[in-house]
This record gives C-alpha cells, structure tokens and sequence, in this order.
C-alpha cells in the first residue's frame, strides 16, 4: 500500500470522525523516537501462507474459529485476540494493537521474540509514551495511518483487526483466513460500531485489490458503503 493510495481514504475516515490529522503526525513522530528500524525479515514466514486473520470478536471462541486459527501457517491476532488464541493453546505470530486494552501482553511478546506491530493515533500518546520505552525494540514494527517517517510505517488500515489484514497482505500472504470477526457485535458501543463499518469497508477494498472475495463478506457484500473506496 503505497501513502497516495491509502491518502484519499485515510481522508475520508478523518472527515467521517471529525480526527484531528495533526494528531496523527504528532502521534507518529513520538512514536518514531522511540522506537528503531524493524527489521522486516522477523515477518517472512507470512509469505506465500496461509494467514489467520483474528480479530476480538465473541465468536473467536467458537471451535470452529479456533480450530481454522490453530490450522492457518500464521496466525496475526487484533489486540485481545492474541489472549484469547493463548488461552486456547494457540500461538500467536505478530500482534497488531493501538494499546488501549492489553498492553502488558504486548510487552510479553516483544520479550518473547514475537513481534508487535504497535500503532499511533491522536488518541493514544500518552500510551505511546508510557509503555513503548519498556518493549524489546527489536520486536516492535511501529505503524501509523498519516504518512510513513522514520521507522514508522504505514500497511493501510484503520482498526486493529484490518490493519492486520492489510499487514499480512503487504507481507505477501497467499490467502487470508478471518477468525473472531463480528461485524455486528450488538456489544460494542456507537463509535465502535461505526469503526466496525469502516473496517467491514476496508476489508471490501481489500478483497478487490487482490481480486478475491473474503467469506467474512459474504450476505453483507452488496450493502457496503463503497463510496470512499478506490475499487478495482
């Protein structure tokens, strides 16, 4: 994904909740001082595999779910997913959080050699400062959704679980599995429910950019707003 792709649609989320861009950047650039270089090496068994896409839903615990998590090559889990996979005997590959539910596990992982891909917001800084400096450097992949500077980089994405989905397009996942995605999760809040609807809207972009069509979709496909979309 490169930045000018990802621009007008990162544009789009902002105008839709009133962000702040500046936030962003700023959140970026603290994000950037703390962190080094990832080495992209550390994520190469994404390649050419089978990816677990797990997102934070109810329905992660589901055997079913967790039996197409344990069977998948990789497994990239959103956030509380990771806890719910390791709970369940499954191991994770890469995390992809913005920090505000688990950041201890986070930590965990980086001491493990698991990497992290941790993400700045406007919203989320003081987090950035508070528990970034106490992760294994190595193992932290800093991202952001404004523009790429330093070591922090941008896959595309706006939730935890679509900014994995994208980080393991970028990585050159060869198929794509999603586990523990409720897009109509009748417990979250308004505002998680309309960042539900844009990860549903990314995940549609998604699958027209690699020219599939993903089953977390399927009945759901032909109400998407794709309005904002670059679609292929």
């Amino acid at each position: 994904m490169e930045f000018d792709e990802w621009e007008p649609v990162y544009e789009a989320i902002l105008r839709d909740f009133g962000y702040d861009r500046t936030g962003d950047e700023r959140a970026r650039d603290i994000l950037a001082s703390l962190t080094d270089e990832f080495d992209l090496a550390h994520l190469s068994s994404l390649r050419d595999a089978t990816v677990a896409v797990a997102g934070a839903g109810p329905s992660l615990e589901t055997p079913s779910a967790l039996e197409r998590a344990r069977t998948a090559d990789v497994v990239v889990a959103a956030s509380t997913a990771v806890d719910t996979l390791e709970a369940n005997g499954i191991d994770v590959d890469c995390m992809v959080t913005d920090l505000d539910k688990n950041p201890e596990t986070a930590r965990r992982l980086t001491d493990e050699g698991i990497p992290v891909a941790v993400h700045a917001h406007g919203d989320n800084v003081s987090l950035v400062r508070d528990v970034v400096p106490d992760y294994a450097s190595e193992f932290v992949l800093p991202t952001t959704q404004a523009a790429s500077r330093g070591p922090v980089r941008n896959f595309g994405g706006f939730t935890d679980g679509d900014r994995a989905a994208f980080l393991a397009d970028h990585f050159g996942a060869a198929e794509l599995v999603f586990v523990g995605w409720d897009l109509e999760d009748p417990a979250v809040d308004p505002p998680k429910a309309r960042k539900l609807e844009w990860a549903e809207r990314l995940l549609r972009w998604l699958e027209s950019r690699r020219g599939e069509r993903f089953p977390v979709l399927d009945g759901r496909r032909d109400a998407i707003d794709t309005s904002a979309l670059p679609l292929e």
